[in-house]
């Protein structure tokens, strides 16, 4: 009767599988269906590898979970050549980039939502859902009235809606990082709103089921047969399945009948039967659970438990589920005990009133309950085969390890520096060239595509991409005026960041010796020995070499606000440009994924810097009866580092100079200009200017000239 009736229902849920299910049940056989391992149920492995395989099972999601996802439709990859450098009359490289656009299906139930989302391990979706990367998407919820996705429906003939079925779609996803090939992606979907029962996740699946109560879980993901799913939700709660009429109901200690009828059966008296105990290393020693962690981002986590006494067996259940670490071991800790319990059985006479009793149901036996296994009738007396109950899974002490989750780090705008320095090499710039210096206002900023234009932004050229991350920031305390050269243990500069991740370090001077902490502050390069942190992202920078490759005419101009950049060549992009750039301004466009719409722009006029010899040093006037020989030192742009001790190459293709005298008091007021090949002029003592006057003095370098040198003129008045 009972195999009937569970035939039948078990048919009307699943088919033929759903048959085998009620037929196997009212043979009393549920108890092994249900606590061993399925063999066509839902599996870890499925979860945590993207597959493209036709006919891949796609996974009913519950609760929140990361799944891998099915990919379902993808383009070839889509080819781009961009033209990097160059510029006008310049050769340029061409640049090519590559992109996927592909959708993936999530889900064959509904869907709430798409969290994270990680690319081989990395995370490239954050939980605010912001995007790490630059990237077209679109997610379908797998409603049954979604319509077909656009892209597709673009691409295909015959375009599916994919009802019922939740998918994302990734629209030209950037290939570089990954290879060129569409990466292994893991997505954290919810599904539901909260976790849920395991019963409710049961009859959410069969409609004929009715069930609650059972282990809460953060997530599922049913897949494989019904059977399988439903041995899978058991193995979780420690429960078990009976027929119930029409339907399918979880099994329940509560109101258990009492076996109290005095009747006979096989000439025994009620109650009594045959007690056997299974031996000790027929049960598993160890039962490991693989389960999600969400502490560790739901990848796997495994925990187990291990009994005394003999046998060596270990059984590893997997379960695709979201439990914490303390329950994972709480249902290894119930498995092993239901394992244990499950050695003794009993088998016993039943009187009439016993007839009515089913495989699954509970039973209490001498004030003690007992699951039926098996129920047999035999001359009008039914005989039940007994086991314990089990109990429900209670959680246990137990850790999630060592978790090494990748950083969910906002990216933020782009702040972008342009700048045109003079040479810090001992090779003197063959070509005009701008510095560029890119970060972002977020701590997972890392790169933006990089364009410049020398037409005000008529035209752009791609440039790539930019360097690593700079230090950039603004000053609080500017420095002192201090004299160039030496060691300025007067200021005390200080210096705000964008965020608290700028860490600069001390230097000593073997450190200065190498280009250590060399900073652009305003006009001015300096180094600094010492940074103090005083307030998160604000620092104190101390013992100042101020001044340095010819910048000392900008000594003292800063002021709160002046922008601050510490040079290192790792994060330096170095733009050449044609020699008649120069006089031009320079525009550059900095495009990253925390932009949008709206790049960062900066702008410089090139003055020739680069390429300009430094300003001479050391004017002096020696004055006699017949007027003043002026005297200075020139400066190269070669040779910084002085290593043979001589005197520092010229590094121009010639030695040329150009003198202004300066006079406002002369009666035409206008300023007189000398050429000289030598670093020495004679001024005739009618040619002096006098008291307010004043002497400049610039090397014309093979592509542009110095900055200049001033003597004023009322300083050597007698």
């Amino acid at each position: 009767m009972a195999t009937l009736i569970l035939t039948a229902v078990g048919t009307a849920l699943g088919g033929p599988v759903g048959g085998a299910i009620g037929s196997l049940l009212g043979q009393g056989v549920d108890q092994r269906l249900f606590r061993a391992p399925a063999r066509d149920g839902p599996r870890l492995s499925e979860l945590a590898v993207q597959t493209s395989s036709y006919g891949t099972t796609i996974p009913k999601l519950f609760g929140r979970i990361r799944v891998a996802g099915t990919v379902i439709w993808a383009t070839d990859l889509i080819e781009t050549s961009e033209r990097a450098g160059g510029g006008k009359g310049g050769g340029g490289t061409n640049r090519y980039s590559y992109a996927a656009s592909f959708a993936v299906a999530l889900s064959g139930r509904p869907i709430r939502s798409v969290g994270r989302i990680w690319a081989e391990g990395q995370l490239i979706r954050g939980a605010a859902g912001d995007w790490k990367l630059t990237t077209g998407f679109r997610l379908h919820r797998g409603g049954e009235d979604q319509p077909a996705d656009p892209l597709i429906a673009s691409a295909e003939d015959a375009t599916p809606a994919y009802r019922g079925i939740a998918y994302a779609v990734f629209e030209r996803l950037p290939l570089e990082r990954f290879g060129n090939r569409i990466p292994s992606l893991t997505f954290e979907v919810e599904a539901d709103d909260g976790p849920m029962a395991s019963g409710a996740i049961a009859a959410a699946l069969c409609p004929e089921v009715a069930a609650d109560g059972g282990v809460m879980l953060g997530g599922f993901a049913a897949s494989g047969s019904v059977r399988g799913t439903l041995e899978t939700l058991t193995a979780i709660d420690g429960g078990w399945w009976r027929a119930d009429g029409g339907r399918l109901v979880r099994g329940e200690r509560a109101d258990a009948p009492v076996l109290t009828d005095a009747g006979f059966a096989a000439g025994r008296p009620v109650g009594t039967g045959r007690r056997s105990v299974a031996a000790a290393d027929g049960v598993p020693r160890e039962i490991a659970v693989a389960h999600h962690d969400p502490a560790r981002d739901y990848q796997i986590g495994v925990q187990r438990v291990r009994r005394g006494g003999p046998g060596v067996r270990g059984d590893r259940i997997d379960l695709p589920a979201v439990i914490d670490a303390p329950g994972a071991k709480g249902i290894a800790a119930a498995m092993l005990a239901r394992a244990e319990a499950a050695r003794t059985r009993r088998d016993i006479a039943a009187g009439l009133d016993a007839i009515g009793v089913v495989p699954g149901q509970c039973v209490t036996l001498d004030a003690v309950p007992w699951r039926v296994v098996r129920v047999r009738i035999e001359a009008m007396a039914p005989t039940l085969t007994l086991e314990p109950p089990a109990d429900l899974p209670h959680p246990a002490a137990a850790s999630s390890g060592r978790v090494l989750a990748a950083p969910d780090l906002t990216i933020g705008r782009t702040l972008l520096s342009v700048v045109e320095l003079s040479g810090l090499d001992d090779v003197p710039a063959s070509a005009p060239r701008v510095s560029i210096f890119a970060a972002g206002t977020g701590p997972g900023w890392r790169q933006a595509s990089l364009f410049y234009s020398l037409d005000d932004g008529a035209s752009w050229v791609a440039i790539g991409a930019t360097a690593a991350p700079a230090l950039l920031g603004v000053v609080a305390t500017p420095p002192v005026c201090a004299a160039p050269g030496l060691i300025d243990r007067a200021s005390r500069m200080e210096v705000r960041f964008p965020d608290d991740r700028a860490a600069p370090a001390d230097a000593d001077v073997a450190g200065w010796a190498r280009g250590a902490n060399l900073a652009l502050v305003g006009d001015e390069l300096l180094q600094f020995g010492t940074a103090t942190r005083i307030a998160p992202g604000h620092w104190r920078l101390e013992l100042l070499r101020r001044g340095l490759r010819g910048t000392e005419a900008a000594i003292g101009t800063q002021g709160e606000g002046t922008s601050f950049v510490l040079i290192e060549a790792a994060a330096t992009t170095v733009l050449a440009l044609p020699a008649d750039a120069i006089g031009r301004t320079v525009r550059v466009m900095a495009s990253g994924v925390g932009d949008g719409d709206a790049p960062a722009t900066a702008a410089v006029r090139l003055d020739g810097r680069s390429v300009a010899p430094p300003p001479p040093v050391h004017l002096a006037l020696e004055r006699d009866a017949d007027g003043a020989t002026l005297r200075w030192t020139r400066r190269s742009r070669s040779g910084w580092t002085w290593a043979d001790d001589l005197d520092a190459p010229l590094g121009e293709e010639r030695e040329a100079y150009r003198v202004t005298l300066s006079d406002p008091l002369r009666g035409d007021g206008a300023d007189r200009t000398i050429a000289t090949a030598e670093p020495r002029l004679r001024i005739d003592a009618d040619a002096l200017p006098g008291p307010g006057g004043r002497v400049t003095v610039v090397q014309c370098g093979t592509l542009a000239t110095s900055a200049p040198a001033r003597l004023e003129m009322e300083r050597h008045v007698e």
